[in-house]
Formats: C-alpha cells, sequence, structure tokens
C-alpha cells in the first residue's frame, strides 16, 4: 500500500499556508474551487524510480532518468496512461507496460503488433489500449493504483517513458461533536471542546478550526488541536481532529465550527461542518429578584417571585421575606427554579423580599437588593344591622364598613334589579312596604387597584301576613298524569305551605323571605272536581290559592303521564303555576263545526219551507231556482254538491220523481239572488 503523499499537509492550526484558504471567513458552498490561481503539482512520490534496465544497468555516471509524467484522476475514474509524449515519433507496435511499486517493477501489459494482452495479476482485468495502441486505459481506480507506470518499446530502438499516476477522492462532509459535559471556565489547562471527522479521503485532507469565524492557532496552555487519521481497507483515509481550549465566560454564545481542505484534478476544494455550542460554567456575580405580574398587586392574584443570577449553573436560591410591621424574617425555600410562587396572594404575603444564592462549587454566596412586594386588599364588609327587619310605614337605615390599605368607595344596589340606590357607606329607606322587603347589596371598591371589590348581600325583613299573588287560576290537564303543582309565599316571618289534597310535597327556600312548595299528584275524576288548594302561613296570617284543574279535550288517555306546573319566580311575592298550554287550535275547530252546523240547518230549514209551500220545482238537471222577493235577488248563489246515489236525493229531487239524465253528478244549485 502506498505511503501518503509526502507534500499533502494532513492538519493545520490555523492561519494562511500553502494551498490552505485565508483565515477568518465562511464559505457559503461546500464543495467549490477555493484556489483558482493554484499550479498543478508536479511529481512529489518518493517512488520516482529508473527504468528496469537503467535499474540493473550499474554503469557509473548513467544520468538521472527524466521526470515522470504526472497524470491525475479521481477515485472510480479511469486513467489514460500514454506511452510517451503525443509529439513524439515512435513505432507502438512493440510495448511493455510495467507498475513500479516499493522500487519493483511489475510486467502487466504486452503489446505485439498493436496486440494487447494483460499479464496476470492485479490488473489483468482492468487495462485496455486505446487511440491505435498508444494509450493504456486503467479502469475503476482505486487508492492503491497511486504510483509510477511505466512503458518501454523495443522496435526500432529502446526507449521508455514515465507517468506517475496521482489519485483523489473527496471526504464526506465532516461531522462535529460537542464536548456533552460542557468546560469550566477555571480550568487549569486546555479542554476538549468538539471533535471534527471527516471520513473516506485521499489523500489525508487538512482541517481548520474556527471560532465565530475566526480561525484558530496553536497556542501554548490555550489553543491545542490534535489531529490523528485512520486507512480504511479502501485505502481511503479517516481525518479525526480534536480541538481543545480554555474558554472564559465570554465564550457561553461562540459558535465553533472545522472546514475540511482537499485537492482534487480540478482544483482545491473545502467543505464546512455545522456550527455548535459549547455549555460553558461560570460562577455568579450578581444575583436579583423579579416580581410578575408587576404594577399594582391585588387579594387573590397569582403572583410569581423569580430569584436570578448571572452565573451557569445558577446558584442554589433562598427567599427570605421581613414583615413591614414586625421585622421579622421568613425564610422561604423556591422552585429548582429559584421562583417562588404564591397562587393566591394575601395581603400577609406582603413584605420585603431578598433572594440569596449560593454557588456549590465555590461555596460564595451573593444576596439580591430587597424588594417590596405590597399586596392591596380590601376587607369583609360588615353591615348593620346585620339581620335588618321592620314594620310597615317604618323607616330603616343600613349602614356597612370595610377596611383597606387604599381609599375605599361603597354604593348600595338593589338586588332583584341592579339599580344603584345610594353612593356611599349608609342606606336610608323609609315608609317601608312590603315590596321593599328582599335583597340589598353593598359593594366597596378600591378604584386606584383595578378588579379590587368587595360585597355583601343582606335581605331586609317587613313583618307582615303571607303574600300569595293569585287568590285562584285554572289549568288545563290530563287524566291519569301525574301533575307536578307548584306554590310559592313570602312573608316575616317566614311561612309554611300545606295542601287541601294529598300528594307528594317538597319544600326549599327561594330565599330568607320566601318558601317554594311542589306537590306530585295523580290527575283523579276528584281531583278534576274540587282542585287543589296552597295554603300559606305564619303567626300573622294566612293565604292561599286554588288551583282548579279542567280537561282539554284531546289530551285523554289511558295511561299516567307528568304534567309540570312551575311558578315564574319574584322576590316578596307568590308565584303561581304557569299554566299548561291550552289547546286554542282546538277550541276553534269546535267553534268552526258548530258555525257549519247551523248554518246548514238554517238552510236545511230555508230549505225544506219553500218545498212544502210548493215552491221548490225541481227538473231532470237536478238544479232548482228559489224565488226570493226582487229586492234581494242577484245577492248570492249556493251550489250545493252531494256525492250520494240518486236513490238517496229523494227529498231534493222534483214531486215527478223524474229520472236524471246520465252525467248528472248531482249537483244541487240553488238560487238565492234577489
Amino acid at each position: 500500500m502506498p505511503p501518503p503523499p509526502a507534500a499533502e499537509p494532513q492538519s493545520a492550526v490555523g492561519g494562511e499556508g500553502a494551498g490552505s484558504p485565508a483565515a477568518g471567513g465562511r464559505f457559503n458552498h461546500q464543495d467549490s474551487n477555493r484556489f483558482s490561481g493554484a499550479q498543478r503539482e508536479t511529481s512529489q512520490h518518493p517512488c520516482t524510480l529508473p527504468s528496469p534496465s537503467l535499474l540493473h544497468s550499474g554503469v557509473p555516471g548513467e544520468a538521472e532518468p527524466p521526470t515522470p509524467e504526472l497524470v491525475e484522476v479521481e477515485v472510480g475514474g479511469t486513467a489514460l496512461l500514454k506511452c510517451g509524449p503525443s509529439h513524439s515519433p515512435g513505432n507502438f507496435s512493440h510495448v511493455d507496460w510495467f507498475s513500479v511499486h516499493k522500487e519493483k517493477p511489475t510486467l502487466i501489459f504486452r503489446v505485439r503488433k498493436g496486440q494487447g494482452q494483460s499479464e496476470p495479476g492485479e490488473y489483468q482485468h482492468r487495462l485496455s489500449l486505446q487511440d491505435r495502441g498508444t494509450t493504456l486505459a486503467l479502469t475503476h481506480i482505486t487508492p492503491h493504483d497511486e504510483r509510477i507506470f511505466l512503458c518501454q518499446g523495443k522496435r526500432p530502438l529502446s526507449q521508455e517513458h514515465r507517468i506517475q499516476l496521482r489519485v483523489y477522492k473527496a471526504p464526506e462532509e465532516p461531522t462535529i461533536l460537542v464536548n456533552p459535559l460542557g468546560i469550566s471556565v477555571n480550568s487549569k489547562e486546555p479542554v476538549e471542546v468538539a471533535t471534527c471527522v471527516g471520513r473516506n479521503g485521499y489523500p489525508i485532507p487538512q482541517v481548520i478550526w474556527y471560532k465565530n469565524g475566526q480561525s484558530l492557532k496553536e497556542e501554548k496552555n490555550r489553543v491545542h488541536i490534535q489531529s490523528s487519521q485512520i486507512v480504511e481497507s479502501s485505502g481511503l483515509y479517516t481525518l479525526e481532529s480534536v480541538l481543545k481550549a480554555q474558554l472564559a465566560k465570554e465564550d457561553k454564545d461562540a459558535q465553533f465550527y472545522c472546514e475540511l481542505n482537499y485537492r482534487l484534478p480540478s482544483g482545491n476544494h473545502m467543505k464546512e461542518s455545522q456550527e455548535v455550542t459549547v455549555q460553558v460554567f461560570y460562577p455568579a456575580e450578581k444575583v436579583w429578584l423579579e416580581v410578575e405580574p408587576s404594577g399594582m398587586l391585588k387579594e387573590g392574584d397569582r403572583v410569581e417571585i423569580r430569584c436570578l443570577a448571572d452565573g451557569n449553573p445558577p446558584p442554589h436560591f433562598t427567599i427570605s421575606k421581613q414583615n413591614l410591621s414586625t421585622k421579622e424574617i421568613e425564610e422561604m425555600t423556591p422552585e429548582d427554579t429559584g421562583t417562588l410562587v404564591l397562587e393566591s396572594a394575601q395581603k400577609e404575603h406582603s413584605g420585603l423580599y431578598q433572594c440569596q444564592g449560593l454557588d456549590l462549587e465555590t461555596m460564595a454566596s451573593l444576596l439580591s437588593d430587597q424588594q417590596e412586594l405590597l399586596v392591596n386588599y380590601v376587607s369583609d364588609i360588615r353591615v348593620s344591622p346585620a339581620a335588618p327587619e321592620s314594620q310597615e310605614g317604618d323607616s330603616l337605615t343600613l349602614a356597612c364598613e370595610a377596611e383597606s390599605n387604599q381609599a375605599v368607595e361603597f354604593q348600595w344596589l338593589r338586588e332583584k334589579t341592579g339599580q344603584v340606590l345610594e353612593k356611599g357607606p349608609v342606606l336610608q329607606l323609609h315608609n317601608l312596604k312590603r315590596e321593599a322587603g328582599g335583597g340589598y347589596r353593598c359593594v366597596a371598591t378600591v378604584p386606584s387597584v383595578p378588579g379590587l371589590n368587595r360585597t355583601r348581600l343582606v335581605h331586609v325583613a317587613i313583618f307582615g301576613s303571607p303574600w300569595m299573588m293569585l287568590k285562584e287560576r285554572k289549568m288545563w290537564v290530563s287524566e291519569n298524569a301525574v301533575l307536578n303543582l307548584s306554590c310559592e309565599a313570602s312573608g316575616h316571618p317566614r311561612p309554611t305551605i300545606s295542601w287541601s289534597v294529598e300528594g307528594t310535597a317538597q319544600e326549599r327556600d327561594q330565599d330568607p323571605l320566601s318558601v317554594l312548595s311542589v306537590l306530585s299528584v295523580l290527575v283523579t275524576p276528584e281531583l278534576l272536581e274540587t282542585g287543589a288548594e296552597c295554603v300559606a302561613s305564619n303567626s300573622l296570617g294566612r293565604n292561599s290559592t286554588t288551583i282548579f284543574l279542567e280537561l282539554a279535550d284531546s289530551s285523554r288517555s289511558t295511561g299516567p303521564r307528568v304534567s309540570t306546573a312551575s311558578p315564574s319566580v319574584r322576590a316578596n311575592s307568590t308565584s303561581t303555576e304557569k299554566k299548561l298550554p291550552e289547546p286554542e287550535s282546538k277550541g276553534v275547530a269546535i267553534v268552526a263545526v258548530t258555525v257549519c252546523v247551523l248554518v246548514l240547518a238554517v238552510l236545511g230549514a230555508v230549505l225544506y219551507f219553500f218545498y212544502k209551500k210548493g215552491k221548490l220545482p225541481c227538473g231532470r238537471s237536478g238544479k232548482q231556482e228559489i224565488t226570493l222577493p226582487p229586492s234581494r235577488k242577484s245577492e248570492f248563489v249556493v251550489e250545493v254538491k252531494s256525492d250520494k246515489l240518486p236513490e238517496e236525493m229523494g227529498l231534493l229531487q222534483g214531486s215527478s220523481g223524474d229520472k236524471r239524465a246520465p252525467g248528472d253528478q248531482g249537483e244541487k244549485y240553488i238560487d238565492l239572488r234577489h
């Protein structure tokens, strides 16, 4: 196997050199000609040998052989070996070709009378003649083919020609692996930053390292580049280059990459790796505290207190809070990230906060500046009197109060309407009536802190007997249906409700002054006859509502069904049951049928009257004219059509009983014109 060419550099630290690009810039392309003015290489291989005849001549003073002709080809290509310059005269009908490896020539091909014959060996199936026998073609070039080839002619004179074959192969895209453990700035010697690997190149490419676009040069105790190569079985080289350096805090965002420079027959080229960043560890120099959200805070807000530092990794944090009034200090342990979360901040969280960072490597401790955290608040509202009650016609005063660290504004609202009754902490109610009972809400607001407020609802009770909205009402129901009857009453003291019929009753409070009772009953004939009475009573009196039930005509059924009658809820009033949908359309139909029956009855009476008087002549056509006074003629004509058989129409036929003509459909025309 041939040794690597002596003139090709194996690695470079940086800067400009022979066959290397200028330092300091990255190329955007990955495989481009970097040196347009570079000269083609001359023979640099140490295996340049004399011809076989000269190797054995041993004649002292013999002249050195001429420089071999250089032929360059890429791996996998075809090398064209010419036996002498194209302009040189000669007879190539009798030529021997040799390969020279380790100073030993080996016959590989013979040409006799223009016909070629390969010799057994490694080249037996890869050689052929071209250009009328003047050129020997060697296919499927490998790195092992880089050597000197010699052709020797016999006729008419002995002559020979040497060819130096150079083989090239571009390496694969370089890969770069960064040190996964990171580098501490406290390291006393260069530490591995990254490793660059270029595979399957020939000859060995040159590697250059860059940091932030600037090439790195070997520097004692600061930068060291160590390169090695592996020869694959194919003869190609895999280059591995390790960059070691001492880094500072400023290198925490530095971008490192490597560049491979190599040569092809077309010229010099380069390929670059991706950029990588190595993790740099350095101690913190400063610790500070941040609060999120910023601005005015109120009770109930989610607050995050963060401890931050400029070191990597960050130090171990603890948080202390000093009470503003007692000056006591409380230690708090944040999360691993140095964040203390107050899910629902309260006024007790107010105070002076400070972060402490402890570097676990150097055991150095740093403190942040103190920062005040103020949680604005409004205390629970107190209303006096707490349970207000009064007689009708009297007056009542309601007052509310609350504490806050900010200025507070008060207002009173009517609960059921939302109407603002008073701006201020005191509400005066005069000449109270039963309707004044119910809910009143006091609202305390802090204008300087958006969203900070408190409310308190108080119910005013007006003494009186139970109050119900209606005395009686009617409902449409279905027989055998299970019906839910609802009855609501209000009053002070709170009333109780009873029913005049048996069933399953349930009570629940609508508010402190109102009660709702729901009775489930089966609609029976007895219930339809008597109805149901709801009675509400308290210590001051009683009141009642009667519910009458009537059947809907089209709602009769054999099985039980459930119907519900619910009240509309109103504060401090009796709510009656909602009516079931009354069959209005059925009533309209009944009225229409009744009117039609009456009209037909009148019409029949008129026809019968004229028939008895003999004024209703009947013809074969089935049309009869009714004689009316002249003043009423031409008012209207009524046409009566019948689908009855002729024998069923005797009453409407003439007294002579004439038969109707075929096609007569039994129409009867009654002329009612005046």
